[in-house]
């Protein structure tokens, strides 16, 4: 007997899957875990204490409008407080945004390597999502503008990117923003703009305030080291935030993660501590594992990306073996993303001194 069943929109089924990072190695109870982009150096212990206090008014809702973190973002980054919204992650307010904006039948344009999660909201929407080519895992700002056309409405950007760890400098997203229709969306998606060392970068934040149509997204899951509280921030123009405000949840962002943010922003000095931290060891790990013979893409972010060829057994495959029978977690790149590559995550010392000692001997052995 047939039984007819509730069906999903067609969008919805023909979706592509997002990959997590993996969490898990058998035989191993606590792998080292550099899958996932997460702050291994943890977050601040003020942020941590913070948690902690506010647990005893777990009881009671939260503040609906956010008003006190959005009041430490906006003094924080010297913005306006009205043009600020926190959602559960980025990720939410980028999903958001989509939904309010993104029409079926529109165009989502976006890099070749962009973060995957950009084309499943798109998708949902029964938007058609177009690509431009990158060059040696960067995106071009003159393909992204040869795309466009009447049926654009938003493009996504990682800046820096994920999962390569490039970075578009300032006078590139100047060029891009001043050659946009105004009808067109900017999305700059900055999770990963605390980590930036690079002095021709700035962040989209002075674009979103003086324009009509540049929003910028940030997140407390990364630097911050708050991944598993959900917290993250758009900016952007006044009648962007009251469209995205009217899908809103009402209480989409709990107590507990407010009060470890508003604790993360204020300890500067912890925050200075992180940020050393992943200068150092990102830039002597792509130094030593150049020496080593490895293509290592040059990054702003808390990662490396590293490119292997086709020789047997020295594929990113056989890399990942290596890896994970040392018992650490790297993160192999699926569909969409650059072929032949591992992704790592900066790490502690040890950690990282571990990645570093294995590759060497991968590539020496071989």
């Amino acid at each position: 007997m047939n039984q007819k069943l509730p069906q999903p929109r067609t969008s919805i089924l023909s979706l592509p899957e997002y990959v997590p990072g993996e969490r898990q190695l058998d035989g191993i109870l606590e792998p080292i875990k550099l899958s996932s982009n997460e702050s291994n150096l943890g977050p601040s212990p003020n942020s941590l204490k913070a948690y902690s206090d506010a647990l005893t008014n777990i009881h009671r809702y939260p503040d609906p409008d956010q008003h006190q973190i959005r009041e430490i973002i906006a003094d924080h980054h010297e913005l306006s407080v009205e043009n600020i919204v926190c959602g559960n992650g980025s990720a939410e307010m980028i999903q958001m945004l989509i939904q309010t904006y993104v029409d079926d039948g529109d165009e989502v344009l976006l890099s070749e390597f962009g973060f995957p999660l950009y084309q499943i909201f798109a998708l949902s929407q029964g938007a058609k999502v177009v690509f431009a080519p990158e060059m040696n895992c960067v995106t071009q700002i003159d393909a992204l503008l040869k795309r466009v056309n009447s049926k654009t409405k938003l493009i996504a950007l990682a800046n820096p990117n994920n999962p390569t760890g490039t970075y578009l400098k300032k006078d590139e997203i100047k060029k891009l923003h001043l050659a946009l229709p105004d009808q067109v969306l900017l999305l700059l998606d900055e999770a990963y703009a605390e980590y930036v060392t690079a002095n021709d970068y700035e962040s989209g934040l002075q674009w979103a305030v003086n324009s009509k149509n540049v929003v910028v997204t940030r997140t407390f899951s990364k630097f911050y080291g708050l991944a598993g509280l959900r917290l993250g921030w758009m900016y952007g123009p006044l009648e962007i935030i009251a469209s995205v405000q009217r899908i809103r949840i009402t209480f989409n962002v709990n107590g507990p993660s407010m009060a470890a943010a508003i604790a993360a922003l204020q300890d500067k000095e912890y925050a200075d501590k992180v940020k050393k931290h992943n200068a150092y060891w990102r830039e002597r790990m792509t130094r030593e594992l150049e020496n080593v013979g490895l293509q290592v893409i040059h990054s702003m972010a808390n990662f490396i990306l590293i490119h292997f060829g086709d020789e047997e057994g020295r594929t990113n495959v056989d890399a990942d073996n290596a890896l994970k029978s040392r018992g650490i977690l790297p993160r192999p790149l699926s569909g969409g993303s650059p072929q032949n590559c591992l992704r790592i995550t900066i790490g502690k010392k040890d950690e990282n001194e571990a990645v570093l000692e294995t590759m060497k001997n991968f590539m020496q052995n071989q």
